[in-house]
């Protein structure tokens, strides 16, 4: 994968030059996460560049964005239900990256215990992002594809009951 998409995730997928783009949503972009260190994480990118935080949307976009951040992880908790999933965990940050984006965390029965109670963030920096667990096609593709297509079948039907 090529690096220069990275300093400007959104508008490489507004460009469609983003390699980790899943789906186009109404209220962005399904992303799967640079990291895959635990399987299917994946993020909702804002399609604004300019959008800093989640009250900078009106209303109607602002419950586009958290219910397609829902649609998004409901396909996460579907492609990745048979690794062990317990659950699926939300969060919009806007720590480090100053544009809107919402996280989607599949959580595992295999997590250790000391790990599996906490966000994922207590895991070590160094763990998260092992190049081991870095996103490959060759890895992580079949996962990838999967994700789309329940988000797809998902989107679909949410969408045409009038969101």
């Amino acid at each position: 994968m090529a690096s220069d998409w990275r300093a400007d995730r959104v508008g490489s997928a507004l460009r469609g030059e983003n390699p980790l783009v899943m789906a186009r949503m109404r209220g962005g972009f399904a992303v799967i996460g640079d990291t895959q260190h635990l399987p299917g994480y994946s993020l909702l990118l804002t399609d604004d560049p300019s959008v800093n935080h989640l009250t900078d949307l009106d209303w109607e976009r602002r419950m586009q964005f958290l219910f397609d951040l829902s649609l998004l992880g409901e396909a996460v908790e579907r492609a990745c239900r048979d690794n062990g999933l317990r659950r699926i965990n939300y969060e919009v940050l806007g720590n480090s990256l100053p544009v809107l984006h919402g996280h989607v965390h599949a959580r595992y029965d295999w997590e250790p215990p000391d790990m599996a109670a906490g966000p994922v963030w207590r895991y070590p920096q160094p763990e998260r992002n092992d190049p081991a667990c870095a996103y490959s096609d060759a890895k992580y593709g079949a996962l990838r594809a999967a994700i789309a297509v329940e988000l797809h079948g998902l989107t679909e039907r949410a969408y045409s009951v009038s969101v």
